[in-house]
């Protein structure tokens, strides 16, 4: 019977004395941070106005839809 090769104990968030490390978590976290591409002050406006025009445009339509459903249900019960 073949043997199964034991399971390492170091990865990803385990450090080396088999404990974690708050403060190696997070120096690996600002250095991911470091290599973001964040965009620029206008992109960033544009897009939370499109985020914004576009959440209030998909609230009206189904705002409407659900007042001309309540009024389907309405006058189907005959209320």
């Amino acid at each position: 019977m073949a043997r199964t090769p034991a399971r390492s104990t170091s990865g990803p968030g385990v450090s080396g004395t088999g404990g974690f490390s708050l403060f190696r978590f997070f120096g690996e976290v600002f250095s991911e941070l470091r290599k973001v591409s964040w965009p620029t002050r206008q992109e960033a406006t544009r897009l939370t106005v499109m985020v914004i025009a576009l959440s209030a445009t998909i609230g009206l339509f189904l705002g409407l839809v659900d007042m001309a459903f309540a009024r389907l249900i309405s006058a189907i019960s005959g209320t």
